[in-house]
């Protein structure tokens, strides 16, 4: 849950004072990001018919295209973001296809994907990574068949992290107290995830941040910088309705947010694989229901107002340690995300992180996706001696690392620097391969 808040303060600000669904503020807050959680595992827990253990929470990859849509900045306590139901509009648009994707699967099998990503990328990632690690066994399921295919998807990971960067290093460095602070959280961070016990390092960036926030408080107190205020801490109530809002549609913001379908596909066949390597299952037959479950997910939580989702790495990698693949754990799970999401005081609490503080972290997170992509090519043995991955891959990080406010727009459509990075590198790995191979 750790890295899920994050995600969900990075792209929902504060709450207002009105409870009721409508067009205008008040912008939903991370405690109804939270209930759109916890409804959204139920809602695949059903529609996959409990055979796929999973919890959905929010995309990591909606990070990026939603702060370009919204040109939302957090800082403690920030006012509502007027540009957010265009975002949830985009965000709503790409569970449609995604849903669609999901649909041809059911009826054709997943195979054609493969013509645009290859086996070796669709089972890359973090959640291949946390099997790895916390597993003991291995067998050949766990490995890849084409490793000199799987440039692609460590571009477009490694994109992500580093076109974030600029919004992690402007929340670290707006003042010099806020650098100290992104630094011991940083520090703590770090500290906790190499030296800590096994059960402590799966929950490093939540034990980083409380580091961070209590020395940021005593500084506080002590007088060496500003204080935190409680003041909307005080004011929130106990217990009450999430707060809801409806999207809005809007040409540049939906060409903007839906290629991110991309990554969802590519993560989520990742992440039932790597669940099906665990289980000793093949789960293969069930990948359109995951894809249709996610979607739903996905759209219910965009039209009141949520992030977009996905199936969540984090908590595969606890299956893998803790060996529980009992899907009951993810319906209490939801059931205590639901809860939260009419507990209104607990998001007032989230949103006292102080601005360094969350840099730091921030830091930490789009460092560690950026990481995950030459992860993937380590792991997959990519060969840059190779002219065509070369090229693929560099290409289209430049291209996504350059484009932190630049876009490209053809009418309608729009593109931020993830997306041209995602087709760019798609294309150019389809040209560049040869239809010999």
């Amino acid at each position: 849950m750790d890295g899920y808040i994050l995600v969900n303060v990075h792209t929902t600000p504060s709450q207002s004072s009105s409870n009721s669904f409508s067009s205008s503020p008040p912008t939903p807050t991370p405690i109804a990001c939270l209930f759109f959680s916890g409804l959204g595992t139920l809602i695949f827990y059903v529609v996959t018919g409990g055979r796929v253990p999973s919890y959905v929470g929010s995309s990591f990859g909606f990070i990026g295209v939603v702060t370009s849509v919204t040109g939302y900045a957090y800082s403690p306590g920030a006012s509502s973001n007027p540009n957010l139901p265009l975002a949830t509009g985009g965000i709503l648009v790409c569970g449609v296809v995604y849903g669609v994707v999901g649909l041809v699967v059911m009826a054709a099998g997943y195979r054609w994907i493969e013509l645009l990503m290859p086996p070796g990328e669709l089972v890359g990632g973090r959640a291949h990574w946390f099997h790895r690690r916390h597993s003991k066994t291995s067998s050949s399921s766990h490995h890849f068949n084409q490793p000199s295919q799987t440039v692609v998807t460590g571009a477009v990971v490694m994109t992500i992290g580093v076109n974030l960067s600029s919004v992690a290093i402007g929340q670290a460095s707006g003042s010099g107290f806020d650098g100290y602070m992104a630094f011991a959280t940083v520090l703590s961070v770090a500290l906790i995830n190499t030296y800590a016990p096994a059960p402590i390092r799966r929950l490093s960036i939540l034990f980083g941040a409380l580091t961070g926030y209590l020395i940021n408080l005593f500084c506080g107190l002590g007088g060496a910088g500003p204080r935190i205020d409680y003041a909307g801490v005080a004011a929130a109530p106990w217990v009450a309705p999430p707060k809801l809002q409806a999207p809005k549609f809007s040409g540049p913001a939906i060409s903007t947010i839906a290629p991110v379908c991309i990554v969802l596909v590519a993560e989520n066949i990742g992440h039932v694989k790597a669940v099906g390597a665990m289980t000793g299952r093949n789960l293969d037959r069930y990948l359109g229901r995951a894809f249709l479950g996610d979607a739903i997910a996905t759209i219910v939580s965009a039209a009141g107002g949520g992030t977009g989702t996905t199936t969540y790495a984090e908590n595969i990698g606890v299956m893998a340690v803790t060996k529980i693949f009992s899907t009951l754990v993810f319906i209490i799970a939801a059931l205590v995300a639901i809860i939260l999401g009419f507990i209104p005081k607990f998001g007032a609490v989230i949103h006292t992180i102080p601005t360094g503080v969350f840099g730091g972290l921030s830091i930490v997170l789009f460092g560690l996706i950026a990481v995950t992509g030459a992860r993937i090519w380590v792991e997959n043995s990519v060969d840059f001696s190779d002219p065509r991955n070369l090229l693929t891959a560099g290409i289209s990080m430049l291209l996504g690392a350059g484009m932190t406010s630049a876009r490209v727009v053809w009418g309608p459509i729009q593109l931020d620097g993830i997306g041209v990075a995602t087709f760019s590198a798609i294309i150019l790995y389809q040209l560049l391969r040869g239809w010999g191979e």
